[in-house]
């Protein structure tokens, strides 16, 4: 198995410092943003697209700081009715499977998007409990409608560019849970669409990632290493399910995420948030374990950190999953 990082936070930096950043820590392995919600600082696209002497010089910086180009990020939401948005998002999957197999990268990592609720719906809708029937047509609509033939249209690209896409099961997206991703893959009898295995979003929705793991076997494709802490006080008053987010200020430079979209702030004393490996859950606990269950569906999968604990900067988070990380591969035997 490789264990790495996903680049995303070190977007300031030119890929090079990256790739020696990464080594440094210890890590052997690389994801690089190539559209979506964040863009593509990392990577050449056009040039890569054009020339396979462009496609082998990009590889070549990774070879020589010691780094395997693991996987193409292109998170975004490719449904969404918003034309400034979805459409867009669509595009860059579309053009990360042709970049994927320009350089033999054999994983992209998406999401597998949300849709309207209804034709001519200009606004995503995630159903979270359809106990009114009024819901399930909703999702009828999003699944048959939007969902279906667009993943199936991916299925085909992938297969035949020999590149597996796999999706992180992220909540605001019809795929959120195993059972999600395994209706996608059922509905579009797909061979080449899988799982992203994120365990921070399936630990605050009270799903065990290491049977998640277990329950999806060959369909987990890839993974992220990203921990969550669960603060309990706060849960017993404001459940996990907490929408008391408010707006960034328009000077405090909030992320985009297509069109109009920014990125809001978290509550000041949230129920749970994203924190650096092993500072969630214990290296033990449960990062052994995970290692051990992704290890036993495939010996060769990529696990990258994601750092996005707002508590610690952006080399001391890295420092501190890398260490965890790479130890908890140690206590594993990988």
């Amino acid at each position: 198995m490789k264990l790495g990082a996903y680049t995303a936070c070190l977007h300031d930096r030119p890929i090079d410092d990256t790739l020696k950043i990464l080594g440094e820590l210890g890590l052997t392995s690389a994801e690089i943003n190539t559209g979506g919600f964040v863009g593509a600082p990392h990577i050449p696209i056009a040039d890569i697209l054009a020339s396979a002497g462009a496609a082998q010089d990009y590889l070549g910086r990774f070879a020589q700081a010691g780094i395997t180009l693991t996987g193409l990020n292109v998170n975004g939401n490719p449904l969404n009715p918003d034309p400034a948005v979805g459409p867009k998002h669509a595009a860059d999957l579309h053009r990360t499977i042709e970049v994927a197999a320009a350089l033999g990268v054999s994983r992209v990592v998406t999401m597998s998007g949300l849709p309207g609720g209804q034709p001519g719906a200009t606004v995503a809708n995630w159903v979270v409990n359809p106990w009114d029937s009024q819901y399930l047509d909703i999702l009828d609509h999003q699944w048959n409608e939007v969902a279906v033939p667009f993943w199936k249209d991916i299925q085909a690209r992938a297969a035949t560019a020999d590149v597996k896409v796999a999706i992180e099961m992220h909540p605001h997206n019809l795929v959120f849970n195993p059972p999600t991703l395994q209706r996608l893959v059922e509905q579009t009898n797909a061979t080449h669409v899988g799982a992203e295995l994120d365990p921070s979003h399936l630990f605050w929705q009270g799903i065990d990632p290491v049977a998640a793991v277990r329950h999806l076997g060959g369909l987990v494709f890839h993974a992220a290493a990203k921990d969550t802490r669960i603060n309990a006080d706060n849960v017993k008053l404001y459940g996990v399910l907490d929408d008391r987010f408010t707006r960034t200020r328009a000077d405090a430079h909030p992320l985009n995420l297509g069109g109009r979209n920014t990125l809001n702030r978290w509550p000041r004393n949230p129920s749970w948030q994203f924190v650096a490996v092993g500072r969630g859950h214990g290296v033990d606990e449960f990062w052994v374990p995970f290692l051990q269950a992704l290890h036993d569906v495939d010996a060769d999968m990529a696990v990258n950190i994601e750092h996005e604990d707002t508590e610690l900067d952006q080399i001391e988070g890295l420092r501190l999953a890398a260490e965890n990380l790479i130890a908890a591969g140690q206590k594993a035997g990988i």
